[in-house]
């Protein structure tokens, strides 16, 4: 069960590059117009509906949870999944 303070920063972030570490969140959107990258974040299986966790953050990378799967993606990546 989430806290009150947790719930409601939850709902401030917009990108996964803001994130908080260990939560589960619903991907909303992908924002992207570059296509590849649509296509490339979608057979990782970030798609809208899709619940991601971000694990950690190293410079750049976020390392992210999708389907029990990690994924290291840079921080152009994790602006365009939109949550």
């Amino acid at each position: 069960m989430l806290t009150k303070e947790k719930e409601s920063a939850r709902t401030l972030e917009t990108n996964l590059a803001q994130a908080q570490l260990n939560l589960e969140y619903t991907i909303k959107n992908i924002d992207t117009n570059d296509e590849e990258l649509e296509g490339f974040l979608f057979t990782l299986g970030c798609y809208e509906g899709e619940q991601v966790t971000v694990i950690s953050i190293l410079s750049e990378n976020y390392v992210i949870s999708v389907k029990d799967a990690r994924y290291s993606i840079d921080r152009e990546l994790a602006e365009a999944i939109l949550i």
